[in-house]
């Protein structure tokens, strides 16, 4: 139960920080509450306000409301909790979520602030509509204000990240339907690629296939039909590997290191002198890796039957503990330079190779053939998937950070919080001009001039002096009893200022009427230092 009490008063989660900040800040605050409470002539004892206030200011996150209300009751006592008041204003702007439960509490904390301080106050002569002006203007200031600064930054939060998930979905969905046409793509070019190459590689299987069993070729000239049927047949087989791999990512790359000997094989049917070579234990080879030597075998034997056509090649598979060699080194062969070359095909292998973490060499032998060979590791992370996560991270990073649809046309909170700091201040105008109309006014029925002065004479009645004196304010005069003369036995007295300036040495220009059984006895103006 006490863990329970401690984590909803303390919520978290905290960090380093939060607490460095906690702790400055509540260093601050207490600071602040001991040099009020000093200054509070008829607050209570510094120490135990001070005490108080850190503890309302620790508890002011867990507990925002119960605090505002015991900050602002207690502000309307000592001014020591008035630091707190704001930190306790901007926490419960910043916290209190409930549209009732925000006015309610504000609520109770201005009139526990009213009535404290008229307790507080109550047996001073400051007048209970200044009282009133002065408590709304410090809740208004050190409350509600810092409460509107807190709500719009809770706003801004909420917004920012309902803005930021919104647009991860967005995001989200933009790369589904990109890889949506992207595997329709796909699709279509898998279906042309069956339909006229498989198309094209099948006649040539049956035509060559006529041609093999015709008695009018030599045993020479069926040998060589033989060999472009196998090549018709392997390539109608890795057509169709191809053809389900653009369909299919799942499905079985085409090819593989065990593969490698098919087509030395099929090399030296055609007439070439391919010496393959195994070296180092064999080891377990992902799917890509496999497939990527294959075709790097395949490349450097079609280069060397295009290019050096008869000559000698070498075909090396060499385990590394780290690394798979597939080397393919031909000598120089018969005239090539008319055999047709994309320049595509060594482009390709080192791209795949990059995707795998290898890397591709091809470059001219010493005795004047060529060299083509790729280092290749045996399990590459993520090789499987390293194409499409390199597609997906570009397209992810070319659509972050980017606000999509209607997330640009909603309204800031910035305007909402501005009107509510704007009625704020203006209320605290309103109450400024209305004091300050008060106070002149105050002022105004506090002074008896000269003039008015000289013309009542003592000995009148009570009654028709006071008529003719102004109303007086015992707040702006209570000082006043201070000083002057002493009051005549058996009477009470009547305080005013007078007209005449204060003097550079600060004795205050006094006027005094005193009254005994409802006659006029004395008028005394002097000059007093209050």
């Amino acid at each position: 139960m006490t863990r329970v009490w401690m984590e909803k008063a303390f919520p978290g989660p905290w960090n380093w920080r939060l607490v460095v900040r906690e702790v400055l800040v509540g260093l601050l605050v207490a600071a602040l509450a001991w040099l009020f409470q000093l200054g509070d002539s008829v607050g209570w004892p510094p120490v135990p306000v001070t005490v108080v206030a850190v503890l309302l200011f620790a508890l002011r996150r867990g507990l925002p409301g119960p605090v505002l209300v015991l900050t602002a009751l207690g502000s309307g006592g000592a001014s020591g909790f008035v630091p707190v008041l704001a930190a306790a204003g901007y926490s419960a702007g910043r916290r209190i979520t409930r549209p009732w439960q925000a006015p309610l509490l504000f609520g109770l904390g201005f009139v526990g602030m009213i009535g404290a301080a008229l307790v507080q106050h109550a047996r001073e002569p400051f007048p209970v509509i200044g009282l009133i002006g002065v408590c709304t203007v410090g809740f208004l200031l050190t409350g509600v204000l810092p409460a509107v600064f807190g709500r719009y930054r809770a706003q801004r939060t909420q917004l920012l990240d309902s803005l930021r998930q919104r647009n991860e979905q967005l995001v989200r969905e933009r790369v589904m339907i990109a890889h949506q046409a992207r595997l329709r793509e796909r699709h279509r070019i898998a279906q042309d690629m069956h339909d006229s190459l498989g198309h094209q590689l099948a006649l040539i299987a049956v035509h060559t296939g006529a041609l093999e069993v015709d008695r009018t070729l030599g045993e020479r000239q069926r040998e060589a039909v033989g060999v472009l049927r196998q090549a018709a047949t392997g390539a109608m087989r890795e057509l169709r590997e191809v053809v389900g791999l653009l369909k299919d990512d799942s499905a079985t790359v085409p090819g593989g290191v065990d593969a490698i000997d098919a087509l030395a094989e099929a090399s030296r049917t055609a007439g070439t002198e391919v010496e393959l070579r195994r070296e180092g234990a064999p080891r377990e080879v992902s799917a890509p890796t496999g497939h990527a030597a294959y075709r790097i075998a395949q490349e450097g034997l079609t280069n060397a039957h295009k290019h050096a056509p008869g000559g000698r090649i070498v075909l090396t598979v060499r385990y590394e503990p780290d690394t798979l060699v597939v080397e393919v080194l031909n000598g120089p062969g018969g005239d090539g330079a008319a055999a047709v070359s994309g320049g595509q095909g060594l482009t390709g292998l080192r791209e795949r190779a990059r995707l795998l973490g290898g890397i591709v060499h091809a470059g001219p032998a010493p005795d004047g053939g060529f060299r083509l060979a790729g280092l290749l590791p045996y399990a590459p992370d993520g090789a499987a998937a390293a194409l499409s996560a390199e597609l997906e991270d570009e397209e992810l990073a070319s659509l972050t950070g980017q606000l999509i649809g209607p997330e640009k046309r909603r309204r800031s909170p910035m305007i909402g919080c501005a009107l509510g700091a704007f009625v704020v201040l203006g209320l605290v105008a309103v109450v400024g001009v209305v004091g300050v109309i008060l106070f002149v006014n105050s002022l105004r029925e506090a002074t008896v001039d000269t003039g008015l002065y000289d013309s009542i004479q003592v000995g009148r009645s009570e009654q028709s002096v006071n008529d003719q004196l102004p109303s007086g304010s015992d707040f702006l005069t209570h000082d006043f009893r201070k000083v002057g003369p002493p009051v005549p036995d058996g009477a009470h007295c009547r305080w005013f200022a007078g007209d005449l300036e204060t003097d550079p040495e600060g004795e205050q220009d006094v006027v005094r009427f005193c009254f005994k059984d409802g006659v006029l006895v004395e008028k005394q103006h002097f000059r007093g230092k209050v």
